[in-house]
């Protein structure tokens, strides 16, 4: 029988664990990038002259409630146990995020016990004259009440979405961030920590494979899709088409990256709660790595802005014109011959890492047992979007 040949179009989460499972199961795969490096937007490296671990495109913090997936990430990984705690400025003071029960005796001057901040919460501050919040704004002003909303999440939100919080979903809020205790754990997951040596390591790892071939800062076009059984593409969706329906749209991130000696922030992230400073937060990198010793510190102040062309994308808009554009997207997909939208860009989703490896786990399953079968057909691979 002859070896099968598939092409994975993307270096990042899902084609690294799709093509280990495939390339694991028998399959030849050519796994292509356009960047020079692999791991995608996870990529990790040393900062040359500190030696701090530096999240190239932002901070990626690992949390699942999968044991599966945990236990498959550190097959190619030690997993070094981080909690994420943030801290954001606003009002001339530094609170805890998620809100929660030291947040809100600091922030209104109060020393409630639990049951007294939830009453006060739910009696004093929310609006429970909105019975059903349709917006971001709702949502909160529902839950949180104006003082707290305006205080931690009007111009954050203002700065990361470009809109007012009243043209977003409520579904972006849909889990309240309060909590009645002194929790400030930013994630309820059960497994939660940072890769050891960095994520590039660990998708290095992956793709460590006799069956698998690494092809970076290559281009893709359609035509190289000629003499692969099936193609998994996890680059932009409306991009495979060449935007002939027109382009999806997406929020950007630029990054000023400073250096400086000692602790510059005592924390790896600081939101900055007001729509007066123009970043949305400073994430300090050697916080993340917290068993590594670093005299020399790398910051980073993010910034988001509307993705342009040439822009890499990050967080999908999938407000209601993105997500007719999409559906006549999927369309297209569904009449593609042997060819798989998969990730974050590929299926226009905003995707953990958890949740990304999850799926391409079960895609690469579903692919394997299909063919065995003989029951591909060309929708059959196609996620829901």
């Amino acid at each position: 029988m002859t070896t099968q040949r598939v092409l994975m179009v993307g270096a990042g989460l899902s084609g690294a664990v799709i093509g280990r499972e495939l390339a694991t199961a028998g399959y030849k795969v050519l796994v292509m990038d356009s960047r020079p490096h692999i791991a995608g937007n996870c990529h990790t490296e040393r900062d040359p002259k500190t030696n701090v671990m530096v999240h190239v495109y932002g901070p990626h913090i690992f949390h699942t409630d999968d044991e599966e997936v945990w236990d498959y990430v550190n097959r190619f990984q030690t997993f070094r146990a981080y909690k994420n705690r943030v801290k954001t400025t606003t009002r001339g003071g530094v609170y805890s995020l998620p809100v929660n029960l030291h947040t809100i005796n600091q922030f209104f001057g109060k020393t409630l016990r639990p049951e007294e901040a939830f009453e006060f919460i739910t009696q004093e501050q929310a609006d429970l004259s909105i019975e059903d919040p349709q917006t971001f704004e709702e949502q909160a002003l529902r839950f949180l009440g104006a003082d707290l909303y305006e205080a931690f999440f009007k111009g954050y939100t203002v700065k990361q979405w470009g809109c007012h919080p009243s043209e977003l979903p409520a579904s972006i809020l849909k889990r309240l961030p309060v909590r009645f205790n002194y929790d400030d754990n930013y994630f309820f997951h059960k497994y939660q920590g940072m890769p050891e040596n960095g994520y590039t390591d660990m998708v290095a790892k992956i793709l460590d494979h006799p069956n698998i071939e690494v092809q970076l800062s290559t281009t893709f076009t359609r035509a190289q899709c000629d003499g692969y059984q099936h193609v998994f593409f996890s680059g932009p969706i409306d991009g495979y088409f060449d935007y002939e329906l027109g382009r999806l749209g997406y929020r950007t991130l630029d990054f000023e990256k400073f250096s400086c000696d000692g602790d510059y922030q005592g924390c790896a992230v600081m939101n900055y709660g007001e729509e007066s400073v123009p970043y949305t937060r400073i994430t300090e990198h050697k916080h993340f790595s917290p068993w590594e010793s670093h005299v020399g510190s790398v910051c980073y102040r993010e910034y988001s802005r509307a993705a342009g062309p040439k822009d890499i994308p990050y967080y999908p808009i999938r407000q209601v014109e993105e997500k007719a554009l999409l559906a006549d997207y999927v369309a297209l997909a569904q009449k593609t011959n042997n060819v798989t939208f998969v990730g974050r860009l590929g299926t226009y989703r905003y995707l953990d890492m958890d949740v990304t490896i999850r799926e391409a786990l079960d895609t690469a399953n579903a692919y394997i047992m299909a063919k065995k079968a003989g029951e591909i057909t060309p929708a059959f691979l196609v996620l829901p979007l």
